[in-house]
């Protein structure tokens, strides 16, 4: 497929239509006139120059990249001594903080930009201090650890605030900053905290900023606090209803409380609105529709989006976002499914040299994990052997660029990999003891905010290997425990019914599998547990 446009490269594959299999009633429409929000950003540049740059922070403030670098060039048309046009230019080049650590051309990019700023010169103080920050983060591109970088960008948009205490954007982009750089094994959520206390007083007054919002969304993101994000997440999409990220945002809050038909029918509009201008926006989007329909037992329409994403044979932006989706969406279908032997036969696709996979290890390393749980479950342990050595030099790539979460990631996989081979090999005591030391370290992270969920939860799958070894009793605190983190999952409400009926607490068993019927009242005819669910009711 050699498509110029990511839109004609949808269109030659289906996948614009795939973007439309959604529950039917939750109809959305895309805006018929822009609508980004409401954004003021002063700036010391002619007046043309103001009002292009309003725009270029409202398509940044949505993440819509690809159409702020335009916005921002058309600013320095508009005006060639801007230079807080070139500012722009290297927020854009930071990328999203949330999907850190940047590295290589971004790194690049952002400094050049920072350096023509310089050659400009800053008009005012307030704009001197702009730039200041984020030289802080882009100095000496080709030195220095990404950590050093987001805290010290951190620090000067905090002394940017603190000098000028009336710049409402200024503490916009130091709560962004705040929230992005928080830390994965932190439960108390004091960043995330901070960061809300600093954006809600100013959604109060600004309600139709729609940084604010979408920060605010990120911020509550994680699962304890994910329902104090509703009322955002809910308002986002309408405050910016032409921006891709705004209408596939939400579905981050309804995610973690199992909201499906509303992160279905999220993402449906923000693929719609991305196909043909933001790759990365459709594939992400796309993870996050198939993740919802496997859980509503949709498996037919999780099928054609996964289909087509097989038939890409090209994927015209290469980076992480879209690395990760184009791996992990087959191996969740997989997974999630149960089919075992299907997981162990998943291959790269497109593969290389297609596309750049030795770029990204975290990316690959998905669907290396998913092989090696297919292989363990379907008793290929050779094969699961040979892909955890392969998660295992993955992981060492991970470190050598400074990917220090994505391996920790990796440590579970492999530790789960393992757990079930030891389970084949009737090396029961220490597949528990594996099983359970991968759930532990999972429950202690985060997700990364690129990914709907794990292929399975850890703890969900230790359930799975208590019933496996005929312990139900056992098995059923530990699928409520995932549940409480990751609710209204399909195979989480199965475990736990099958659990509680295997341990003869009817009861029990009737109550989630009465959840797990209600769940799946859209759900394919032929999909096996949630038939199980009303076979059971049925018979009681």
């Amino acid at each position: 497929m050699k498509s110029n446009t990511f839109g004609a490269a949808l269109a030659a594959a289906g996948l614009l239509a795939a973007s439309n299999l959604v529950a039917t009633d939750l109809p959305r429409q895309p805006a018929a006139a822009e609508t980004l929000g409401t954004v003021e950003f002063t700036v010391s540049c002619t007046a043309e120059a103001q009002r292009l740059f309003n725009r270029a922070m409202q398509l940044y403030h949505n993440f819509y990249f690809p159409a702020a670098r335009k916005a921002f060039d058309a600013v320095l048309e508009a005006d060639r001594a801007c230079a807080m046009a070139h500012w722009g230019h290297a927020m854009v080049a930071m990328d999203n903080p949330f999907q850190w650590p940047l590295r290589g051309k971004g790194l690049a990019e952002g400094w050049a930009r920072i350096e023509k700023a310089r050659a400009l010169g800053a008009k005012t103080e307030r704009e001197g201090m702009y730039l200041a920050a984020v030289e802080a983060f882009f100095d000496k591109p080709e030195k220095g650890a990404h950590r050093t970088r987001q805290l010290a960008y951190e620090v000067a948009m905090d002394a940017v605030v603190r000098r000028f205490p009336a710049d409402t954007e200024a503490q916009i982009l130091h709560a962004l900053a705040v929230s992005a750089n928080f830390d994965p094994n932190d439960k108390s959520y004091a960043n995330q905290k901070k960061a809300a206390a600093i954006l809600e007083p100013i959604w109060a007054r600004q309600p139709d900023h729609p940084g604010v919002a979408h920060y605010i969304v990120h911020s509550y993101d994680y699962p304890p606090i994910a329902h104090l994000g509703v009322p955002a997440a809910r308002r986002y999409a309408a405050i910016a209803a032409s921006a891709p990220h705004a209408q596939h945002m939400p579905s981050h809050i309804f995610t973690r409380v199992g909201a499906w038909r509303e992160s279905i029918a999220s993402n449906r509009m923000a693929a719609q609105i991305a196909a043909a201008s933001d790759p990365r926006q459709w594939l992400h989007a796309a993870d996050y529709m198939v993740y919802a329909h496997l859980q509503l037992g949709q498996e037919r329409e999780a099928k054609a989006i996964v289909d087509q994403i097989l038939a890409l044979q090209r994927v015209p932006e290469e980076n992480f976002v879209a690395a990760h989706a184009v791996a992990a969406i087959p191996a969740r279908y997989a997974i999630e499914r149960g089919r075992w032997q299907d997981a162990a036969r998943l291959a790269l696709s497109p593969p290389e040299p297609d596309f750049a996979w030795q770029q990204f290890p975290n990316a690959e390393a998905v669907l290396v994990y998913a092989r090696g749980l297919g292989a363990a479950r379907a008793g290929d342990l050779p094969g699961a052997r040979r892909e955890v050595e392969r998660l295992g030099k993955l992981k060492e790539a991970m470190l050598e660029g400074n990917l220090c979460y994505w391996a920790g990631q990796a440590d579970i996989q492999v530790g789960v990999v393992n757990a079930w081979i030891a389970r084949g090999e009737g090396r029961n005591d220490e597949a528990l003891r594996l099983m359970r030391a991968a759930a532990d370290h999972e429950d202690s992270t985060e997700k990364n905010t690129v990914t709907p969920g794990p292929l399975k939860p850890a703890r969900e799958l230790l359930g799975e290997l208590l019933l496996d070894l005929g312990r139900p009793a056992q098995a059923l605190p530990e699928f409520e425990v995932a549940m409480r983190k990751e609710p209204n999952r399909l195979q989480g409400l199965y475990g736990a019914a099958r659990a509680a009926e295997l341990a003869g607490d009817a009861g029990k068993a009737g109550e989630y599998y009465a959840k797990l019927a209600t769940l799946g009242d859209t759900a394919d005819p032929s999909q096996t547990e949630v038939a199980t669910a009303k076979r059971f009711l049925a018979r009681r």
